[in-house]
């Protein structure tokens, strides 16, 4: 965020300080069921609404307040969000409320609301607060008519409030709203399941113990499914997708397998609503019961209830919400007479915006094909999370740094690679041990436990294989290696350049290569997401919640603190978008001494006049800049915040890279590795020919990333004029978006591009795949 200078931009772009919110007034609120994050986007609201011009109201106690009226709706000022960021819950409650649901509730409600002339309302809820927003924005001409035949408001206040605007945001746990890929909270719920998970493997290990545990998800299985897939479970019951007639024997018979192969821990994960085919609800005490009957196993049932719902936002759902409201604002200033109410979603890694009610009847859809039993249009409507899962020889290996979830990367690649057919081959210490020779078959049982392990099991080194091309494709003629899966960081990028490009020497290298990108830097081209790089936030996150927590009684501390990254400034951007930084410094925004100065003099003068007690963070990226060091800009904050505030410092160092996967980590690791084995085994089917795999076009050596809303195959060579190599990071990189985003809601002037923000669209259905999905692990 530091420097003034703006970066280079198209003329076709357009900025939103066209979208003035002057003489209009923002009003938000939670209802329904509390999720982590939702103060993250009513913070995210507050600060966006206040920077355009707009008055801007905490509705207190969800719909009831609204109904109630008097103090429950309160100005909110920009300090009033202050610290609330790493907050769970909702700061300014949230109730169920009877009222709201009758004409003479709604009738109150739109008095209370004209009274202050609020006619753009945020809510922040699950599908039935967001229907009852549609249903009082449908009634509103006629409330307001109402109004004034009672006589309690005038002719004026009539046409001044004339229409009312609603966007929603969805805060819900349970991840059941259609339309989204991820609603506010599901990550930290997710995290909670986690937590619990990998505490509970140790204990069940120790004695040899199988484990039950019902989690949260009474219409939606995706609590369930995702920590299933995210902790390496036996099996997993979910609501849309009861299990077929003889499941009972089918999961002993499984259950018993694994304990015949030496695995000492069974895990069996049950959504609160799993039901079977006839409807009959399928509870833990039956499936313990089961299992201590016909198979003798000690077994124990754990409910996790609210714990779920509990505790600090992840660095994630902090993220997601603060997209979402400043995405929300926009969307409200941008609203006009005949905008449906519409509904702020992610599909991928982009924000857009859908009409609410589509996205409502979607999801009751999906309840009432349950209901009528009708459980693949339940699938199919749910859409994205449900994943569906000749024999080659495939290898697996990691290159670069170590980074969380790499092995739940090559858990998921080893296990659908056996599945498909193919015999798998593990390659320790990446492409060092490949010329070493390092390379043995992997099974079933070999990596089991290993979604929840952090760094590489298999082992990594940085080392390229330009050097050693002879010795590598001597390798892959011993083993006969068909294909290769790698999964690291810039090095495992180059790695796969050089392969490739030496195909026309080596025919050994003439096979299906895919690189899935693993490296906390999160500096892959072709990828707007790598595992690890989540994890390493929420490292970041956490440290920073705690430092700010250690001056919490002291008066006025600043920190500096330093994040890894290489000359990428991801880590550093969005660790203090997710920790309330005031300032970033990274590389790929260029500072001098004025911004220094201007930075200090903004926080001096924030100090003084707005925070008796607290806290600023100053994040600064390891190589943003070789002169102006970490000591430098404490030394400068320290001298000139000198009777203001205090200064300290902390380098958050390889604490960043270390410690167990987040759940988006090993969920992400496990699908995209599950979709690049799919990829191998296409390719390999299309490479073969005359009894051999020869496969040597630029589409055979591809990089799969993240990329906006979908997953892509991408050709390495065609990624190379995409990379600045001197400094290992892309030439164009999406977060960068984010910078201005993170100075607004710290107060800064800035320029807003928001020609790529969310628009209105339709809900898009999921056409039914061919594949079987099966809901054992």
């Amino acid at each position: 965020m530091a420097g003034a200078s703006a970066p280079k931009r198209q003329d076709t772009r357009k900025f939103f300080e066209n979208l003035s919110g002057a003489g209009k007034s923002i009003a938000v609120l939670t209802s329904g069921g509390d999720a982590q994050g939702m103060n993250a986007a009513v913070r995210a609201v507050v600060r966006m609404g206040i920077y355009v011009g707009a008055k801007v109201y905490f509705i207190h106690e969800g719909y009831q307040g609204m109904v109630d009226g008097g103090d429950n709706i309160k100005e909110a000022k920009w300090e009033s969000v202050s610290s609330m960021l790493q907050v769970g819950g909702t700061v300014i409650g949230s109730a169920r409320c009877k009222d709201f649901r009758t004409h003479e509730g709604r009738l109150k409600a739109a008095h209370n609301l004209v009274q202050r002339d609020i006619t753009n309302l945020c809510v922040i809820g699950g599908d039935g607060s967001l229907t009852g927003a549609n249903l009082f924005r449908e009634e509103w001409s006629s409330l307001l008519e109402e109004l004034l035949q009672q006589g309690l408001i005038d002719e004026e206040a009539t046409q001044r409030n004339s229409e009312l605007h609603i966007v929603g945001m969805v805060g819900s746990i349970d991840n059941d709203f259609c339309g989204t890929d991820m609603t506010i909270g599901t990550d930290s719920a997710l995290h909670r399941i986690i937590e619990v998970v990998d505490a509970i493997m140790t204990t069940a290990q120790s004695h040899q113990r199988t484990f039950v545990l019902e989690v949260m998800g009474r219409h939606c299985g995706y609590l369930a499914l995702v920590s299933a897939l995210a902790c390496g479970a036996d099996w997993v019951f979910i609501p849309e997708m009861p299990p077929e007639d003889g499941w009972e024997d089918n999961m002993c018979q499984k259950l018993s397998e694994n304990r015949a192969d030496k695995k000492r821990l069974n895990i069996i994960i049950v959504a609160e609503g799993a039901i079977d085919r006839h409807n009959k609800s399928i509870t833990p005490d039956y499936i313990k019961d089961l299992v201590v009957r016909r198979l003798g196993f000690d077994t124990r049932v754990t409910i996790l209830g609210h714990v779920q719902r509990g505790g600090t936002p992840s660095a994630f759902d902090r993220i997601l919400a603060s997209r979402m409201g400043v995405e929300a604002v926009l969307a409200l200033l941008e609203a006009s007479a005949n905008t449906p109410a519409c509904v702020v979603s992610l599909v991928g890694n982009q924000a857009v915006r859908l009409p609410l009610m589509e996205c409502v009847q979607m999801t009751q859809e999906v309840q009432k094909a349950m209901d009528e039993k009708k459980f693949d249009e339940a699938v199919r409507l749910r859409g994205r999370y449900l994943i569906s899962f000749s024999s080659f020889n495939v290898a697996v290996m990691n290159v670069g740094a170590p980074a969380a979830g790499m092995n739940a990367a090559v858990r998921s690649a080893v296990r659908v690679g056996i599945t498909e057919g193919h015999k798998m081959f593990a390659v320790n210490d990446g492409f060092e041990g490949f010329y070493k020779g390092q390379i043995k078959e992997i099974k079933w049982g070999d990596v089991g436990g290993w979604t929840g392990q952090g760094g590489s099991l298999l082992g990594t080194k940085r080392t390229l294989p330009g050097k050693h091309l002879d010795k590598i494709a001597e390798q892959m003629r011993i083993h006969n290696i068909n294909a290769l899966l790698v999964v690291g960081g810039f090095e495992a990028y180059v790695g796969l350049l050089e392969l490739s490009a030496a195909r026309d020497k080596y025919e050994e290298f003439c096979v299906p290569m895919v690189m899935v990108p693993a490296t906390v830097s999160n500096n892959i081209p072709g990828s707007d997401l790598s595992i690890g790089s989540d994890t390493a936030l929420n490292a970041i996150t956490d440290t920073c919640d705690r430092i700010k927590q250690s001056a919490s009684g002291t008066k006025r501390r600043v920190f500096i603190i330093e994040t890894m990254g290489g000359y990428c400034g991801y880590l550093a951007t969005v660790g203090g978008l997710a920790a309330g930084a005031d300032t970033v410094y990274i590389y790929e925004e260029p500072f001098d001494i004025r911004d220094l100065q201007a930075n200090v003099e903004h926080l001096t003068e924030k100090m003084k006049t707005s925070i008796q007690r607290g806290t600023g963070a100053q994040v600064r990226n390891e190589n943003c800049n070789e002169n102006f060091t970490t000591d430098f800009i404490y030394q400068l904050y320290s001298e000139e915040g000198r009777g203001v505030f205090d200064c300290r410092k902390n380098i958050l160092g390889h604490m960043q890279q270390g410690g167990a996967p987040s759940p988006f980590d090993r969920n992400f690791g496990t699908k995209i590795a599950a979709k690049a084995m799919q990829w191998i085994t296409r390719t390999l089917k299309e490479s073969y020919k005359g009894g051999k795999v020869f496969a040597n076009s630029e589409e055979t050596a591809c990089l799969l990333g993240m990329r906006r809303r979908t997953l892509v195959f991408q050709p390495v060579a065609q990624l190379r004029d995409e990379t600045d190599f001197v400094h290992r990071i892309p030439k164009e990189q999406w977060w960068l978006k984010l910078r201005p985003l993170m100075k607004i809601l710290a107060k800064y002037k800035t320029s807003y591009d928001v020609s790529d923000s969310g628009q209105l669209e339709h809900v898009t259905r999921v056409r039914p795949k061919d594949s079987n999905t099966s809901t054992a692990i």
